[in-house]
């Protein structure tokens, strides 16, 4: 059986439309499309194959029963979620705009000093996520680094979605070694208009790919929210148009793309050897994927795709 297995933060995300909650639900980059994966498994397993592994850490507290609870439901072991009795688990308040996009306001427990429990094991059939500014924590990245490795020596297929908000665009120059470390892991990397310009200062991805990332990461997936998605390989160069859609919160929307493409790439049987070599119609088709899966979760307050 194959694995899909995300390496990422979780936090209870509580959602405000107009000055008032909205929702209250289980959040996190990796964690959401996650979600959606388990999800799939649980409504179609004869279809699906798979095994949903979330590699994180909760404080031993309510929000942490409740987070963990929710997994077991939703299709994911919690087996590899580390619960730490002396640090509160994470919240945060997303406040949605006209446009039903979000600005986040976190609370965390610092003292946390997380991925120091077990590591699934890992094979060369697996796929493996890990994302955001979690991927580059300095405190964490000892546990990132032991753990890419693993992956990496495993032979699975690693996808790398950079997602840096720009509340951390000082740091930029400080990580650019651990962000260029990421690139050299993964097989497939994934950013959006808005990660580039918070790291580069540049939003051009044909600009960014000849110049910076083709060098470290050969297959590059650049979204823009409602605009094309731009997918670039040592032999592809072409785009994809979004449909149009009415949103009710993007919140999870990009988490979801790329539990798209991993979905894709399972049902496709797709592995790491046969990523640079992938035609134009194997890519649209996982694409595909990707799209539906944002589009849907664009049309709820949930983070994933429904039940």
């Amino acid at each position: 059986m194959r694995k899909i297995i995300g390496v990422g933060e979780t936090i209870l995300d509580i959602i405000f439309k107009n000055e008032q909650p909205q929702r209250a639900t289980p959040g996190g980059s990796v964690f959401n499309g996650l979600v959606t994966l388990g999800r799939l498994k649980n409504a179609y397993p004869s279809e699906n194959d798979y095994e949903v592994n979330f590699v994180s850490d909760l404080g031993q507290d309510s929000v942490g029963n409740m987070i963990c609870d929710f997994m077991e439901k939703n299709g994911i072991t919690s087996r590899f979620v580390s619960r730490h009795p002396e640090s509160k688990s994470a919240v945060s308040l997303a406040f949605l705009d006209d446009n039903n996009d979000a600005d986040y306001t976190f609370y965390k427990d610092y003292t946390m000093h997380g991925l120091q429990g077990a590591f699934p094991e890992v094979s060369s059939d697996d796929l493996v996520i890990f994302a955001s500014f979690y991927a580059l924590n300095p405190v964490l990245r000892p546990g990132i680094k032991a753990f890419m490795e693993k992956v990496r020596n495993a032979g699975a297929l690693i996808y790398y979605d950079i997602n840096f908000r720009k509340n951390h665009s000082y740091q930029a120059d400080y990580l650019h070694p651990t962000l260029i470390e990421n690139y050299q892991y993964c097989d497939i990397l994934r950013a959006s208009k808005d990660d580039l310009e918070a790291l580069y200062g540049e939003s051009d991805p044909y600009i960014l790919y000849n110049e910076i990332l083709s060098q470290h990461a050969p297959v590059f997936i650049y979204t823009a929210g409602a605009g094309d998605i731009i997918l670039q390989t040592p032999s592809l160069k072409t785009s994809f148009s979004v449909p149009r859609i009415k949103t009710v919160s993007t919140i999870g929307a990009g988490d979801n793309f790329n539990a798209g493409i991993l979905y894709g790439l399972y049902r496709e049987s797709i592995h790491k050897k046969e990523i640079p070599t992938m035609n134009e119609s194997q890519w649209e088709h996982i694409i595909g994927y990707a799209m539906k899966f944002s589009a849907e979760v664009c049309q709820s307050y949930e983070n994933y795709i429904t039940v």
